[in-house]
């Protein structure tokens, strides 16, 4: 399938055709990297991916795949942004979360042990603080409320065993709230940005669960990739653990305003009945820009503009509802109906996976 190492830097990225992935791909082969994406397509698109990117359709769940992809592509290093990153919709569907997200990630720490991968970088998440510890700080004690939150939490304990057993180098990235093209305005269950933009598109109203009160610090997605692209060349930054993204919060409704506001439209929302959700929710930085200086903070109305672009050139779009719910106690009405709402579920990326 492919060549061994030639003197050239070489790295995998899972996730590779999602949201963040699509990004530190590009930022990967600026930098001169060979890029290999390894992407199922779940929550991704393959016009995402570069052509100068070499491209897997598979799911880091396929153990046998991915031993064969180590085997023939010796990578220096990994990126693992693979993940099932609905953080609300994780409580209803707690196998399938365990299995993409934890199983999954442990075939991928487990080849990168086997083939001596110099450094693996993973996006964890906010999600992993769980709620009333503001701001949220590194060495705070993770207290995750939801099983996304706890399978996040889990790859790093992971990984901090595998570095003491194995001597295997990590980064890790909590990310939150990240917006901005390439993202999957498709998608029903998480993004509150693309989720606005996706339904103005359509000539829906935004939805927004509650009073839209609920606040959080929205990261525009050029602000992070640099600082995840390059950690592998921070030696100061392996075995460490880095919140990323903005400093400012702002409302649920505020960003309603903003959205309606870059996509040319008029304010209409549809409050939906509340739901169980952290209501605020901010990062302290300081540790990342310690380590690798101080970081971009592209505002709020700049960054959504960014995005309104891109979302009007590409459309909207479609996606199917998700199929495999577990649990329908307690499951919001409206995605219980299909219906595309949100109000930001899921603090990271996505996969991050988006």
């Amino acid at each position: 399938m492919f060549a061994g190492r030639r003197g050239v830097t070489t790295s995998l990225v899972t996730g590779g055709a999602g949201f963040l992935g699509a990004h530190v791909v590009r930022e990967l082969l600026s930098a001169g990297h060979e890029v290999v994406v390894l992407d199922d397509l779940s929550g991704g698109f393959r016009d995402n991916v570069p052509v100068e990117a070499a491209f897997v359709e598979g799911s880091v769940v396929d153990a046998r795949l991915l031993s064969t992809l180590f085997a023939a592509r010796r990578f220096d290093y990994v990126y693992h942004l693979a993940a099932y990153a609905a953080e609300g919709l994780s409580h209803f569907i707690r196998r399938f979360n365990y299995v993409n997200n934890v199983v999954g990630s442990m075939n991928v720490v487990n080849e990168c042990v086997k083939h001596d991968v110099r450094c693996l970088v993973f996006t964890s998440s906010i999600a992993v603080y769980g709620a009333g510890q503001l701001p949220m700080r590194e060495e705070l004690t993770p207290a995750p409320e939801d099983p996304y939150g706890i399978a996040k939490y889990a790859v790093e304990l992971d990984l901090r065993a595998a570095r003491e057993m194995f001597g295997l180098n990590y980064v890790v990235f909590r990310p939150h709230n990240v917006y901005g093209e390439y993202q999957n305005i498709g998608d029903r269950y998480r993004n509150v940005i693309g989720i606005f933009m996706n339904r103005l598109m359509r000539g829906e109203p935004m939805p927004i669960f509650g009073d839209g009160s609920q606040t959080r610090a929205f990261s525009y997605v050029g602000d992070i990739v640099p600082t995840i692209a390059r950690a592998v060349h921070v030696g100061a930054a392996y075995g460490e653990v880095f919140n990323i993204g903005a400093d400012r919060e702002y409302s649920v409704s505020e960003v309603a305003t903003v959205v309606a506001t870059a996509m040319g439209a008029e304010r209409v929302v549809e409050h939906l009945e509340a739901r169980k959700e952290v209501q605020h929710a901010y990062s302290d930085h300081s540790k990342v820009d310690r380590v690798f200086g101080p970081q971009p903070q592209t505002a709020l109305a700049e960054g959504i503009r960014r995005m309104a672009e891109w979302a009007r050139r590409v459309g909207p779009r479609e996606s199917e509802p998700f199929d495999e719910i577990e649990i329908a106690r307690s499951l919001p009405a409206a995605w219980l109906g299909g219906a595309a709402s949100g109000s930001g579920s899921g603090w990271g990326s996505g996969p991050p996976g988006e």
